[in-house]
């Protein structure tokens, strides 16, 4: 079996990792054992925040609708139980948008979803 020289794969596994780590101070940027440890770090990291934000997103959406809907005597839950029993399918994030820049159209579904109760 013939000889490897781990030359070239060797090399263009560990630009890869420092080139993940530019823009970290210190060795973190320069050392390549210190710089995997910290881009390894730093993309679990990302990978779970990406999750992480789609839930924060969504807490916030809901946050403002109850807001606004409590401003229109009625609470979150009954406003969105109002909104599936009218068949009225909008999705938080442009409820949340309309709360904020359209009170009155918001008021208007407050409306309806209080006559869809009954």
């Amino acid at each position: 079996m013939p000889r490897v020289k781990r030359g070239f794969t060797l090399r263009r596994r560990r630009k890869r990792v420092l080139k993940l780590a530019k823009g970290f101070r210190g060795p973190r940027s320069k050392l390549y054992r210190i710089a995997k440890e910290s881009v390894d770090r730093a993309l679990n990291f990302a990978y779970r925040d990406r999750r992480a934000r789609k839930r924060d997103f969504r807490r916030l959406w809901i946050t403002r609708i109850s807001a606004a809907a409590r401003n229109n005597d009625i609470n979150y839950s009954k406003f969105m139980l109002g909104l599936k029993k009218a068949n009225i399918e909008i999705d938080r994030k442009n409820l949340s948008a309309m709360a904020i820049a359209d009170p009155d159209s918001f008021a208007h579904l407050v409306g309806i979803a209080k006559e869809s109760i009954g």
